[in-house]
Parts: structure tokens; C-alpha cells; sequence
């Protein structure tokens, strides 16, 4: 089975990368938060910090590209090669509502036929190029239809999250749309969608047994051991947690000036983390309230003495 860590905008760039491959080597690809190619054909410092062969030393990345635009595409990728990369992902599924009102991501796949003549476009370089899509915009039923296209393709992978767009990330994966994908795909299926607990992964693979390939998010965000804890390799201990966010914390403090958006980095990642420990509300308020980095390192400091990790990580990320 191959680990796959979904990328998250805002939270798994670089920094958090290197210092999850650092404590938790379980993983074995990282996908990058998406680029959108721009119309004066450079990247931002972001982002091309975020892709900087010796800011991804030691790690599989594959960075992501978001676009509706084949000419954009095709120019970042290119510029992605001459950096080292060998393969790019086209992000067809991120659901929310700013940019699929542009026809991105997620609301590509409600014009099916411009879509269809995007593919045919970029599948004209010489680079790998994979894709992960949602089953559809409005309806599950559309997955036929993009089916077919994707199989026109040589799509070096698909990676399903059988949601609809306007599912967000509420009620349940649609399995049997990701089966009917199992069946007829051409290129290779990776699963992607409510992997929380190894559970559940246990669940979804005796389901799906040909499937080889997953990709964690939200449930590897909360608990950064998932992957090692499906293999069998024992449970995230809190020790492990506290040096895996020191790690985190200190490349913020060399790479953002300022607490303020030091600190919204750091409170957006406890978000996820907070549904790892016991009890937790309390101590979360806490640290979203800080104002400056001696208020946030105090409550923090309290939370990993006073709380225990959950005895079983059986929750839904939000």
C-alpha cells in the first residue's frame, strides 16, 4: 500500500512537510498546496519557496495545479520540470464555493466537454501528470461521463474523493460511485475521502481489496501518525505530538515576521489537532485567543500538561 498526504492550503506547505517527514516517516508521497498559473507567468515567493528542491530534500513531492486554463497549466508544469519534478497533479476536486464560482477545481467538472478539450491539451507534454477529482459538481450521476473522459487519457493516476461539489466535506463518500471507477478506469485509482482512523481504513480496504494506493487529509492533520498507526507501528505518543509542533513553530518563526500571522498558522493546524486530545475545548479557546507568541506558548505549554491523547482516535475532522 502506498500513503499518500493530501495537500491542505494554508497548512501543508514546506515547513510542515519537512517536519512531519522528520517525525513520522510513514508517508510516501507529499502532493503541494495548489498553484494557479497567473496571466504574467511567475510564481509568487510562496510558492516557489513551497517548491524549491532543497525545501522537499529527502521526500516524494508532487506539486499540485489548479487551473481551467490549458495554456497556464502547461507553463507551470514546464517551469515545474526545469525544478526537478517529474510529474504534476491537476486539482479537480477542492469544493470550495470562491473557486468553483471561477470554473476551478471541483467546478470544472460541470462542463464536461471544455474539460474534455483541457485534458487533450496538457496530456500533449512530456511530463506525468495525475489527477484528483471529486465524482461530480451538482450530481453522482455526472461520474459516467467524466469517466469516459478520463480514460481517454494516460492519467498516471486517479485519485477519487466520492463526494459531489456541493457535498463539501459533509454526508458519506459515495462507495459505489468509487466502485463503478474501480471497475472500468484505465489508469490507476488511489482512495481519498474519511480516513480518520485506521478503522476505517481497515473497512475501505476490505471493500475495495485492488486498491493500492490511498491518500490521507483531514484525519492525518488531526493525528500525524495515521499512516504509521495503520501499519501496525504503535500509537502517537503526546511527546512525540509536542516535538512534531515545536518543529513546526520554530520554521514559522524564521520564515513569517510577525505574531499575528505567526499565530494564525499555528491556530489553524490546532483546529485539526485539538480533536486528538481528551476534553480539549477549554484549552482550544484558549490558544485561539492568544494575541502574541507568550500567550500562545503559555496555553499551549498547559495543554500538553494538563491533557491526555484520545484512547481512540475515533472522530470526524472537521
Amino acid at each position: 500500500m502506498n500513503y499518500y498526504f493530501a495537500p491542505m492550503e494554508g497548512i501543508t506547505g514546506y515547513i510542515y512537510r519537512n517536519a512531519h517527514r522528520k517525525f513520522f516517516k510513514d508517508v510516501d508521497v507529499y502532493f503541494t498546496p495548489f498553484i494557479v498559473p497567473t496571466q504574467n507567468r511567475e510564481f509568487s515567493s510562496r510558492e516557489k519557496n513551497d517548491i524549491l528542491p532543497e525545501h522537499n530534500e529527502g521526500a516524494r513531492t508532487i506539486p499540485q495545479i489548479m487551473t481551467n486554463q490549458w495554456e497556464g497549466f502547461v507553463w507551470t508544469a514546464l517551469e515545474l520540470k526545469k525544478y526537478g519534478y517529474d510529474e504534476v497533479n491537476l486539482n479537480l476536486g477542492c469544493p470550495s464555493k470562491t473557486v468553483v464560482s471561477k470554473q476551478r477545481g471541483s467546478g470544472f467538472l460541470a462542463v464536461p466537454d471544455q474539460l474534455d478539450q483541457f485534458l487533450d491539451r496538457i496530456f500533449s507534454i512530456d511530463m506525468n501528470i495525475s489527477i484528483k477529482t471529486r465524482i461530480g459538481k451538482d450530481s453522482p450521476e455526472e461520474f459516467y461521463r467524466l469517466m469516459e473522459i478520463y480514460n481517454k487519457y494516460p492519467v498516471k493516476e486517479l485519485i477519487i474523493h466520492p463526494r459531489i461539489q456541493t457535498d463539501f466535506y459533509r454526508n458519506t463518500p459515495n462507495w459505489d460511485m468509487f466502485q463503478m471507477a474501480v471497475t472500468v478506469s484505465k489508469n490507476p485509482v488511489c482512495y481519498n475521502g474519511d480516513l480518520f482512523t485506521p478503522g476505517a481504513y481497515d473497512r475501505m480496504i476490505q471493500t475495495f481489496p485492488s486498491v493500492d494506493r490511498v491518500m490521507l487529509g483531514r484525519g492525518l492533520i488531526a493525528n500525524p501518525m495515521l499512516a504509521g498507526e495503520i501499519k501496525g507501528q504503535g500509537r502517537l505518543k503526546k511527546e512525540q505530538l509536542r516535538a512534531f509542533h515545536d518543529e513546526i513553530l520554530s520554521g514559522y518563526q524564521q520564515t513569517i515576521s510577525g505574531d499575528r500571522n505567526l499565530l494564525f498558522k499555528m491556530k489553524e493546524l490546532w483546529a485539526y489537532m485539538l480533536q486528538s486530545f481528551e476534553n480539549s475545548e477549554k484549552h482550544g479557546k484558549k490558544i485561539q485567543k492568544a494575541q502574541n507568541l507568550w500567550d500562545y506558548t503559555s496555553a499551549v505549554n498547559a495543554l500538553f500538561q494538563d491533557l491526555e491523547l484520545k484512547s481512540s482516535m475515533d472522530f470526524l475532522p472537521r
